[in-house]
């Protein structure tokens, strides 16, 4: 009987643990500029830091939180971007698929 007992506490700690996990991977980790993805776009988590040779039409009003693909707010410090799922993106950083936000 105790086996039982314990195997349904075991499930329920486990099921918890689940759903926490499920909770941060919602949120997202974020992008690192390491990441192949981000480097063949050339992103930066800060603009301010964008190569102006390699990007000659990069400006510093282009943020990735004033973008048409930025999933966040435009005040959050960071958001989801459909280009890199499940990773998010700094607010004031940007990448060469930049899309000015209508």
């Amino acid at each position: 009987m105790s086996n039982r007992r314990e195997f349904i506490v075991q499930l329920s700690f486990g099921g918890s643990a689940l759903l926490a996990g499920n909770v941060v991977m919602a949120q997202g980790a974020m992008l690192a500029e390491t990441d192949a993805q981000a480097g063949a776009l050339g992103y930066k988590a800060d603009s301010t830091k964008v190569d102006a040779k390699k990007y000659p039409k990069h400006t510093v009003s282009q943020l990735c939180n004033n973008c048409a693909l930025y999933q966040g707010k435009a005040t959050d410090a960071a958001g989801g971007c459909p280009l890199f799922a499940g990773k998010q993106v700094a607010g004031k950083g940007w990448c060469s698929a930049y899309a000015k936000k209508a």
